[in-house]
């Protein structure tokens, strides 16, 4: 059996609920990045017993947030032990528009993974895009290579958009797939 760690930071609480709704849907273990960007007691321990990682930030700015680059700079003692190599990897992001450089995100997150010799995740979900689809549908904005959502600036957590949430519960299924078969 895999042993899924979702290693997240999350700035306001919408990153949190995404990380959540993952775990829950791939039995997977919550693992928060403080707001001073550091792990809690037993954290890395974690991620070196894990099978598969997945990594979550929001987007600020284009990029990942500075306590998530915290953690992936730290990162570099297991690297060097070599300590993830050949675990699968995962990632997703939150901002708050619809683009806002998400992929930018993306894209680091698997050259963080890919630094570390794991094997990368994609969504496996095709998007839904047709004018008959809502922002309720899984997978509206059409994320590939990791799960994206993005909640309004003015929107708490409890108002994350539904479909969103039920993709990162489908991104958490396909993930816990992908783990039990390379187990």
């Amino acid at each position: 059996m895999s042993k899924i760690v979702i290693v997240y930071h999350s700035g306001y609480g919408h990153t949190a609920k995404v990380a959540q709704a993952v775990a829950e849907a791939s039995g997977g273990t919550l693992l928060p990045i403080d707001a001073e960007g550091n792990l809690p007691a037993g954290g890395w321990e974690q991620l070196a017993a894990a099978s598969a990682i997945v990594f979550g930030s929001p987007t600020y700015m284009g990029g990942p947030s500075w306590q998530f680059k915290k953690f992936a700079d730290a990162s570099s003692k297991p690297w060097f032990t070599q300590q993830w190599k050949n675990k699968l990897a995962a990632g997703f992001t939150n901002s708050a528009t619809l683009n806002g450089d998400k992929f930018s995100t993306l894209q680091y997150l698997v050259t963080l993974s890919q630094q570390h010799g794991m094997f990368w995740v994609g969504t496996g979900l095709l998007p839904n895009n047709a004018k008959r689809h809502t922002r309720d549908d899984i997978n509206n904005l059409g994320g590939s290579t990791g799960l994206i959502t993005a909640t309004p600036s003015d929107a708490s957590a409890d108002e994350m958009v539904p479909g969103d949430i039920a993709t990162a519960k489908a991104f958490g299924q396909r993930v816990a797939e992908a783990a039990a078969k390379f187990a």
